[in-house]
């Protein structure tokens, strides 16, 4: 007698969880799924979470919805003077930031400069150094004594020695320098990686049509550099409405007459050393809202956000 061969019907061969995670229809998934992660724990619980506390009252032990309360609270003098400062900062900041890095970095990417890659990594340095760190050296720079770096070069020109913590804009002054000190080389960095995707061959044509330097500037330069442009001036924008470090380092205590005071400044002063989290939480909403109409203005003005074809 023949055997009997048996054999069972829809059977699925086991494929190895190797197999399955390389296969193209699950390997893309597995391989943002990092992100994905992150994106969901470290961006968007905190912010579903910040927004629902700011529609609370938080006191220890205690949590009730107080509806609009702590949006109405916010127009406040005190409000106020932090936003003025922080919009003064980003402004001088973005100016800064954005025109002197082009120029720089036009200067060293042109054939007249030599060992440009040991000036390249020597502006890159201050953005490795922390801004604590930074922030003392300056504080003993633009101290209040006659000994003190700065007052000693003013006093070479007869200027009385200043105060420079505790004016206004000498404050500011302070902010926008370790800002602009610690930043400009990462930008310079940014522009010549924008200038060496120009092609050559369209500033020999225009010197053989006898272009001058800033014809070339204004009409090959800047035009083709407009993504970067974009691009620097609107970390730049998203950077000076968060900034905290650079008004901390010469203020730990709090600034006289609120000169060095900044939105997040106020958002960790109520949340934190005045234990209204509540508060502090629609203060932050209210600056991501300010954060986004910005940007969404700024990329309009530059086109950004025009419609292809």
């Amino acid at each position: 007698m023949e055997p009997v061969v048996t054999t069972k019907k829809n059977s699925v061969p086991k494929r190895p969880i190797r197999d399955l995670l390389t296969s193209r229809k699950i390997a893309p998934y597995v391989f943002v799924s990092p992100f994905i992660i992150s994106f969901l724990l470290l961006f968007l619980y905190p912010l579903i979470n910040g927004v629902v506390m700011s529609f609370q009252s938080i006191l220890p032990g205690q949590i009730s919805f107080v509806g609009l309360s702590n949006y109405e609270r916010i127009l406040n003098p005190t409000f106020y003077k932090a936003l003025y400062n922080t919009t003064v900062y980003v402004i001088l900041t973005t100016v800064i930031l954005t025109i002197l890095p082009m120029v720089l970095a036009t200067v060293l990417n042109s054939k007249l400069i030599r060992f440009s890659n040991i000036f390249r990594a020597g502006l890159f340095i201050p953005a490795l150094t922390s801004t604590i760190v930074a922030g003392v050296v300056f504080r003993l720079m633009f101290g209040e004594s006659d000994a003190a770096l700065a007052n000693t070069v003013i006093g070479f020109f007869g200027i009385d020695p200043v105060e420079w913590r505790y004016g206004a804009g000498t404050g500011m002054f302070l902010m926008v320098l370790l800002c602009s000190w610690r930043w400009m080389g990462v930008n310079i960095i940014y522009f010549m990686a924008g200038l060496a995707n120009i092609s050559k061959e369209l500033y020999e044509a225009a010197d053989i049509d006898g272009a001058g330097i800033f014809q070339k500037f204004f009409h090959i330069t800047l035009p083709l550099l407009k993504p970067i442009t974009i691009y620097v001036v609107t970390i730049t924008i998203i950077n000076g409405f968060r900034m905290y470090e650079e008004a901390y380092v010469f203020w730990q205590d709090g600034s006289p007459g609120n000169i060095g005071l900044t939105i997040v400044g106020y958002i960790y002063q109520q949340g934190f050393q005045m234990n209204d989290m509540g508060f502090g939480s629609a203060i932050g909403v209210v600056l991501m809202a300010i954060i986004f109409i910005i940007s969404i203005i700024q990329l309009k003005f530059f086109g950004a956000l025009k419609k292809e074809g």
